[in-house]
Parts: C-alpha cells; sequence; structure tokens
C-alpha cells in the first residue's frame, strides 16, 4: 500500500490587501518574480515570506518591472505594515527566491528586468 505524501514549495509569499495581515490575500510560491504589484493587486499593505532556508531571498522595488531602489530580505519575514518600506516609496514589484540572489544577479535584474533561468515571471 503507497503512502500519502505532502510535497511543499518554498519559499512561500502571503500578500494581504490590510496592514496587520489581514483582508484579502494572495499566495505564490516558488521562484517568482511580480514585475507589477499595483497594477496586479491594486494596493498590498502587508506581507508574510517563509522559507526553511535562511538564504532565500525577498527583494522589494519601488518601481514596476524591478526598476527603482530595492530593499532585500534573507530568510522568512514578516512586514505588518510596508507603507514606505523602501526609502519612502512602497513596493511595486518584487522578487521570491529560494536560494540567495547576490547583489550584482539583484542589479543585473534591475538593468535588464530579466530574472535568472527557473524563474517565473509575473
Amino acid at each position: 500500500m503507497l503512502k500519502a505524501t505532502i510535497s511543499q514549495v518554498f519559499p512561500r509569499l502571503t500578500l494581504f490587501r490590510e496592514e496587520n495581515y489581514r483582508g484579502r490575500r494572495f499566495i505564490w510560491r516558488g521562484n517568482v518574480g511580480l514585475r507589477n504589484l499595483e497594477r496586479r493587486y491594486d494596493d498590498i499593505e502587508s506581507l508574510r515570506f517563509f522559507s526553511p532556508s535562511a538564504n532565500a531571498t525577498l527583494v522589494l522595488f519601488s518601481r514596476p518591472r524591478f526598476q527603482g531602489r530595492f530593499r532585500i530580505f534573507r530568510g522568512s519575514v514578516n512586514i505588518a505594515d510596508l507603507d514606505d518600506i523602501i526609502a519612502g516609496s512602497d513596493p511595486e514589484s518584487l522578487i521570491i527566491s529560494s536560494s540567495r540572489l547576490t547583489l550584482a544577479q539583484i542589479r543585473t535584474i534591475q538593468r535588464t528586468g530579466v530574472l535568472p533561468p527557473g524563474f517565473r515571471t509575473i
């Protein structure tokens, strides 16, 4: 008899429409880049990023298409209020990765708008 198994895909990002993890939520798993948060979700106010790896990376950008200023988070993080999180700006695009993205890789993404192989662009 076969045993039932559960497959988990990490990292996991949960976006919330309201501050303090309330309101409608949207969940993404795996290596993903969201090019335009405002167009896709209207307004995101908080998030939870989870991965069992301390090297998992969340990058928030101040402009759509991975442009503008950015802020990097490593490992799991919960942000109850995204207002002004990037040098006085709200996030307009983001990337989640199961592995460590280097500063050089992030700057290349910022310059070209192209994610590394193995990433989905939404």
